[in-house]
Formats: C-alpha cells, sequence, structure tokens
C-alpha cells in the first residue's frame, strides 16, 4: 500500500479520509486506503501529500512539487497498489523481508507504497497489507490464497473456484451458513455489503485489487463498520497508479480458463482505468463448476487544487455449483463424489446429509455497483464525502430441507468525514470524525426445490434495513514523549424489518420417499403463519488505545475496546422443519398435511463485546515482525445452528462466550536471493459454562493455522515460491465437540519468469503431495460419526499462465 509523500503537509487528513473510506490504489494505497492516517479515498480519489519541492510536477494523479499551490494544481489522488513505472509494466512481487523502518521524525515515507503501509502501522490496532506484488501471479486466484499471509485472516475454501469460502476475522460470523456476516467488506471505501451487513464474499475480486487492507476488530470502527471481526477493503488501480494496458491468460486443471484486461491512461489534470476479467471452471468434484465475469472503471479528476473527485462503476455476475459435503468414509474413499442423502436400512437412517445429485444447489448472484467520492484538502482541514449505490440479485438453491430463495434490490451509503492534523510530521491526524449511512430494501421470495428446479412458491416479504455509524476519535500525543493517547467512540443505530407479503391461508410443501429418494410423495401444505418482524438495536462502542514508539522501526500498542455487531435478516429469518427428503414446514414426509411452521423469526439481541489487545511491531536489519493478541468477552454471540441432517434450526444467541488469539506475521530476508514470509494464527473461541454445551470449543474454529512462503530469486526476472497451509490439530465441526476434522498440510509451488519488458510466464503446481483433506466443514450443534459435514480440498492441480504489459 502507499502512504503520503514525506514532509506532506496533509497525512492526517489523508489518513482520517482513508480511514471513512476503504480505498487502496496501486500508486498511493493510502489514496484509497480506508486507514486514517492514509488519504481516505473513495476509489480512486487520493489525497496525497506533496512531494518535496524538487520532485517534476506529476501528471494526473501523482503529488504535486512541495507546497507550491501552481504545482499542486491537477493533482489526482493516486490508486492503490504498488508503484509502477511510467510505462505501466506489473511490479515484480516484493520479497519477504520487513519494510524499511520510517524516519526519526515519524514523518511519511516519501516512497507512497511505504508511507501507506506506515500510516497503517501507526494505528493502535490489528492491521496488515496485502499488496498486488505479495499475491503474485495465479493460476488459481482465490480470496484463500491473497490473504493466506495476512495473519488474523482465516479464510476456509469451500469448494475451490470463485465460490463463497467461509471467511472470519477473531470468530466473527464464524458458524453463519452460508457465511455472510461477521466482517465488513469494502471495494475502494465503500460497502459490498448489504444494509443488513450481510454480503456475498464471492463478489470480492482479489484479481482486481492492487492491495488489499485488513482492519481486524474494533479498528475497524473508524470505517463504519458494525461487525466485530473487522473490515476488509479491496483496493482498484487508477489510470495514475497503473498507467498503459495488462492482458492475462491462464488455465490449467479441472477445466480452469482466465482472461483478464486492464487500460489506465493518465492526462492533464483526468486520470481513467478500465477492468474486466472472466473466469471458468468445472471443478475438482463432480458436481463443481463456477464462472465469474466482472468489469470495472473508474476516473479521477482534479477539480482545483484542494478539491479532487472520482467516479466509479462495476458490474460482477457469479455463478457457482455448491458440491456440498461428505462424511468421513467417503472424503477418504473419493473426495470428487458428491452426496446422495441418508441411507435408509432396517435399523433407521445412517449417513445423515443433503442430496445434492438430486437437488443441486447452486448460488448464482450479480452485483451493479456506482459511487463518487470526492476529497477536499484545506490546510491542516481534510472534508470526505463519498455516495455508493449496489444493486444485488442474488439466488440460491439450497438443498429441499430450506428450498429456493431469491433477494433482489438495492442498498445507498453516504460517507462524510473531517479530519484535523496540524503536524505534518504526525502520522496520524489529531482529531478525525465521520457519519455513514447506509439503507437498503429488496424482494425475497421463497420457492421449494424440485429435483433441482424452482418449485411452487411457500413464502414471500419484503425486506428493509438500515444501519447508522458514527464516529470520533483523536490521537493525542503526550507532551514531546514517544507516546500517544487515543480515544474513540462509536454509536450505531441498526432497524431490520420484515413485511411477509404471502397471502394464501397455507404454504405448500413437497417431500420424497426417504426409501426411494427420486420417488416424490403426495404434495402437502401447512397453515400460513406471519412471519413479520420488526427490529431495532442500539449500541455504544467506546475504545482508548495507548502506543509507544521507542524507536523509528519498534512500535507498541495496548487498547481496551468495545464491540456492536446487530443481526442480519438472515440471522433473524430462517426457514425450519425440513429434512434432507422434505420441504420447510414438513418434518415428517409421509405426513403431508401435519401443521408445522415453515419459518422461524427469532427476537435476537444484537452481539456486543469487550477486548483487551496489545500489539508490537518492528523492524530490524532483514527482519520483521508484527504481533498481537486479544482476549473479548462477547455477551449474546449469534450462533447459526443446524441439526445432524445439516438442516437449519435457526440463529440463537449464546448466553456469553469467549475468544482468545494470537496474530502473528514475520517477514525475513535471508540472503539477497532468499527470502520468507509466516503468518500464524492461533484462536481459542469457547462457551462459558453453557448450560448444554459447557465450556465447550465453539465449532468450526482451527486452533492453529499457519501459513508460509518461501521465495528464491535465482535472477532478477525469475523467482520460485514455495507455500504451506499448515493446520497442525483437529477442528470440532459441533458445539458438543464430538466430531472434529482431520489436521492437514498442503504444499504448493510457483514460479514466474519475465521474457522480456512485455511478457511474463508463470506456472503453478498446487496440493504438490495430493492431500486428501477437508479444506472447510460444515458447522452443526450435534454431529454424527456418519454424518457428511466435510468438503474438500481441491486434489493436485497444474496451472500456466501468460501476462503481456505494454
Amino acid at each position: 500500500m502507499r502512504a503520503v509523500p514525506a514532509g506532506s503537509n496533509r497525512p492526517a487528513l489523508s489518513a482520517l479520509a482513508a480511514g471513512l473510506l476503504v480505498t487502496v490504489s496501486a500508486t498511493a494505497v493510502q489514496a484509497q486506503s480506508a486507514t486514517p492516517g492514509t488519504s481516505v479515498q473513495l476509489p480512486s480519489i487520493t489525497v496525497e501529500q506533496p512531494r518535496p519541492a524538487a520532485a517534476p510536477k506529476p501528471v494526473v494523479g501523482r503529488e504535486a512539487p512541495a507546497r507550491t499551490a501552481p504545482a499542486r494544481r491537477r493533482q489526482i489522488a493516486r490508486g492503490a497498489g504498488p508503484a509502477r513505472s511510467t510505462a505501466g509494466r506489473r511490479p515484480q512481487p516484493a520479497p519477504a523481508q520487513a519494510q524499511p523502518a520510517p524516519s526519526p521524525s515519524f514523518a511519511p515515507a516519501a516512497d507512497p507504497a511505504l508511507a501507506a503501509r506506515q500510516r497503517l502501522e501507526a494505528l493502535p490496532g490489528g492491521t496488515a497489507v496485502v499488496t498486488r506484488a505479495e499475491m503474485g501471479e495465479e493460476g488459481n486466484p482465490t480470496l484463500s490464497k491473497a490473504l493466506r499471509t495476512a495473519p488474523g485472516v482465516v479464510v476456509q475454501d469451500f469448494f475451490g473456484g470463485n465460490d463463497q469460502p467461509r471467511i472470519q476475522i477473531r470468530g466473527s460470523g464464524l458458524q453463519q451458513n452460508p457465511v455472510e456476516r461477521g466482517i465488513t467488506v469494502l471495494q475502494n471505501g465503500l460497502p459490498i455489503n448489504r444494509a443488513d451487513g450481510s454480503y456475498v464474499v464471492g463478489l470480492a475480486n482479489p484479481g482486481q485489487a492492487e492491495a488489499i487492507e485488513v482492519y481486524r476488530g474494533y479498528i475497524a470502527n473508524r470505517l463504519g463498520a458494525t461487525a466485530l471481526g473487522g473490515a476488509l477493503n479491496f483496493v482498484s488501480p487508477t489510470g495514475s497508479s497503473a498507467p498503459g494496458v495488462n492482458f492475462n491468460v491462464s488455465g490449467g486443471s479441472y477445466g480452469q480458463v482466465n482472461t483478464g484486461l486492464q487500460a489506465g491512461f493518465r492526462q492533464e489534470n483526468v486520470d481513467g482505468l478500465i477492468q474486466a476479467d472472466v473466469s471458468r471452471r468445472d471443478g475438482y468434484r463432480y458436481y463443481n463448476s463456477s464462472e465469474r465475469a466482472s468489469a470495472a472503471a473508474n476516473v479521477g479528476v482534479a477539480i482545483t487544487d484542494e478539491i479532487k473527485t472520482r467516479f466509479f462503476i462495476g458490474y460482477t455476475d457469479l455463478g457457482f455449483d455448491v458440491a456440498g459435503p461428505l462424511n468421513r468414509e467417503l472424503l477418504a474413499a473419493n473426495p470428487r463424489q458428491v452426496f446422495t442423502g441418508p441411507t435408509v436400512t432396517p435399523y433407521g437412517a445412517i449417513n445423515p446429509g443433503p442430496n445434492v445429485v438430486r437437488d443441486r444447489p447452486r448460488r448464482e448472484t450479480s452485483q451493479f455497483l456506482i459511487g463518487q467520492r470526492t476529497s477536499g484538502v484545506f490546510g491542516a482541514h481534510l472534508v470526505d464525502f463519498a455516495l455508493g449505490y449496489t444493486y444485488t440479485d442474488d439466488m440460491f438453491r439450497f438443498p429441499i430441507s430450506a428450498g429456493v430463495r431469491t433477494t433482489k434490490g438495492g442498498d445507498f451509503t453516504t460517507l462524510l468525514r473531517y479530519g484535523y492534523k496540524p503536524d505534518e510530521a504526525s502520522l496520524l491526524p489529531l482529531f478525525e470524525t465521520s457519519a455513514q449511512y447506509t439503507i437498503g430494501s429488496a424482494s425475497r421470495g421463497y420457492f421449494n426445490n424440485v429435483l433441482g428446479a424452482q418449485g411452487s412458491q411457500f413464502g414471500s416479504g419484503n425486506l428493509d434495513a438500515s444501519t447508522l455509524s458514527l464516529y470520533s476519535g483523536l490521537n493525542i500525543p503526550l507532551w514531546s514523549s514517544p507516546f500517544t493517547l487515543s480515544p474513540s467512540i462509536s454509536y450505531a443505530h441498526a432497524t431490520r424489518d420484515y413485511g411477509d407479503t404471502y397471502a394464501l391461508p397455507t404454504r405448500p410443501t413437497v417431500a420424497f420417499s426417504p426409501a426411494r429418494p427420486y420417488t416424490l410423495l403426495p404434495n402437502g401444505a401447512v397453515p400460513n403463519q406471519d412471519s413479520s418482524y420488526a427490529r431495532s438495536y442500539d449500541g455504544w462502542t467506546p475504545s482508548l488505545a495507548l502506543s509507544w514508539r521507542p524507536a523509528p522501526d519498534q512500535f507498541l500498542f495496548g487498547a481496551v475496546s468495545g464491540g456492536f455487531e446487530p443481526p442480519t435478516h438472515d440471522d433473524l429469518q430462517a426457514t425450519i422443519n425440513g429434512t434432507p427428503n422434505s420441504s420447510p414446514g414438513r418434518p415428517n414426509p409421509a405426513a403431508p398435511f401435519a401443521p408445522a411452521a415453515a419459518f422461524r423469526t427469532p427476537d435476537l439481541k444484537a452481539q456486543t463485546a469487550t477486548t483487551l489487545e496489545a500489539g508490537w511491531r518492528g523492524r530490524q536489519e532483514n527482519l520483521s515482525w508484527d504481533v498481537v493478541s486479544y482476549y473479548s468477552w462477547i455477551d449474546n454471540e449469534l450462533l447459526s445452528l443446524r441439526d445432524e441432517t445439516g438442516t437449519s434450526l435457526g440463529a440463537i444467541n449464546a448466553r456469553r462466550t469467549t475468544h482468545f488469539g494470537v496474530e502473528a506475521g514475520f517477514g525475513a530476508k535471508l540472503t539477497d536471493w532468499l527470502s520468507g514470509r509466516l503468518a500464524y494464527t492461533y484462536q481459542d473461541f469457547r462457551f462459558q459454562d453453557d448450560p448444554l454445551r459447557g465450556n465447550n470449543r465453539l465449532a468450526g474454529a482451527p486452533r492453529h493455522i499457519i501459513g508460509a512462503t518461501l521465495q528464491i530469486q535465482p535472477a532478477a526476472d525469475w523467482k520460485i515460491v514455495g507455500a504451506m497451509r499448515w493446520q497442525p490439530e483437529k477442528t470440532p465441526v459441533d458445539n458438543m465437540n464430538t466430531l472434529y476434522a482431520k489436521p492437514f498440510a498442503v504444499f504448493d509451488l510457483k514460479t514466474e519468469y519475465r521474457v522480456s519488458k512485455n511478457f511474463t510466464v508463470f506456472g503453478e503446481i498446487g496440493n504438490i503431495f495430493n492431500e486428501r483433506y477437508a479444506s472447510s466443514t460444515l458447522i452443526v450443534d450435534v454431529a454424527r460419526p456418519d454424518q457428511a459435514v466435510f468438503l474438500p480440498g481441491d486434489g493436485r492441480t497444474f496451472y500456466a499462465g501468460l501476462r503481456a504489459t505494454y
């Protein structure tokens, strides 16, 4: 990521803006950074500090000579990501060694990428930056690969393609199935979450990001986040950060094909960039295809010396088959197969789980996004204003127990931020405040799943939601000492309303014979029960942090903070009383007219937390480290429960839980040609004296997650990278801690070679040793040993590709 140049007089304002709007760009991570201290600007608006007077006058998007208004004229905030040459060549992946230490004055470094990283690291909380160079070239680009060296971010692949992996930070949203809560996901500074906080993680495209900013825990409050886990900000490049044309094509195992095009320009006070990519694959398993098409564009204009604006637009179309889980026996025998449901024996049903072959679960989602961001810098004052709108069309064909769910609607976000930074040598503003308001509505339909097709409708309604987030914070230097006191306060108000519009007196049901699972039983119906609700939630979240910089390359902090996260509509409404062979409202397939509710609408409370955390970041010669430890006391943690067949039981509030963790990242440059990175995440999440679950571990959270990369650079144009993903301990699948996923270690090897100034070739071998393992699992409350809950990871794969830049 990039930061403001050294000597700029607006870093604080930039930082403030960055904190509010999360966007990071290629040339100036701060331009789209969400970090206070980094210029917070929408997608491409970069409020960067002017460079020293000796610097040449920038074209669009570059910083102007130091402090001369004429020189700053027409300067456009740059995008995010690593710096690029004027020829637009893609930067080579950076070595894993630590970044150079900041200057003794603590002022932002002259290099934009380093300056932005400095501002992020100056925040008294868990943060990380993953740049495009660090992600490298991928034949099968996935979110788990992009974030594998980001400590504290746990990404578990579900089906291996452009699907919906399980992603969680500090355990928030861990048990949501499908996972759609717990973190705020932003793109170029504005959320892709719906107004109720839910999101489709497959819409986040790491292949179109120049950098990904990670904010763990309370530090994301300044971005308008209302999630205990934190926030991820995907920063797009701009025409200033990535001029020229860039084309790539790659492919490989299991029908994988990827193509991408990017073109950027800058001229006078205007820059612009367009991106498009298409990917598809047949998949490792027999019912496992996925495809994604995505296009985006942004244009930046320097209106005056002080005011800059950027417009952006994007569209993503995502689809993937839900291959479903296997039981342990089938996973070991053939992980590529898909499950066919329970087996009826004279002694009862065994091997509970969904019939994927019959029900053909699938998700198809599209999202249109448009936004604008304007930033003004007036001396020590920075004002940032942004507007954004998303329209999402989402169809999820669940197994028969939940049916087909359709959701169509739009969400509007407005954001206003102000920052005050009288000391230009400071990395953070003295004062920052922001207000973000998101409001949205959608229509929802529920249909029965009949042999993988949309059947009779059994429910419909209107979803309305709004979330107001207010934040104010100070960064007070304590006299002339290297200590900074950072108090802050956040307030959130959220509404969640559902109006049931289903007017018929009964809700239809369907069922198949458990003994002959492809034979339909007579249709049934159950009485219609109104499932409308109106909920509102309010929460204050204060925090107090103390940081200490004993030397320019050492930073220590401690913080105590509150946390607040309201439930989403998917928490507040669940389809229930289905089975692997019958629809919601029909717990007994043979009793088509037995009264049973099809929906459950629990009156849930918001989950809240009190967290203590401390961290130490440092660099010494060729070593760097970033270690954060936290302990959270959580009240009313939101848990999404499922029975032994995987059928939803609805959400509950756990009485009290605790989350303890360690998030550690290390980098080392061992020699001129050998470097490495290590990310270690420790998680111990537990119930506290729960009447049913005692002090058990929360299901689905691996205790140890280790990601490591080792890079060999035999020549300037050639590199070889080995990567490892290792979970050395078994992970509970159920909250009763009776069934566990086994430990695993997966090794990958890839290489890149720059053939010429314009062409780079790359190749990769994934899962070299063809490990058979569960990359993730379903999460249930009480499991059976023969239950289908394990989601197989990809076997050995081969990929190759070509990138051309002009």
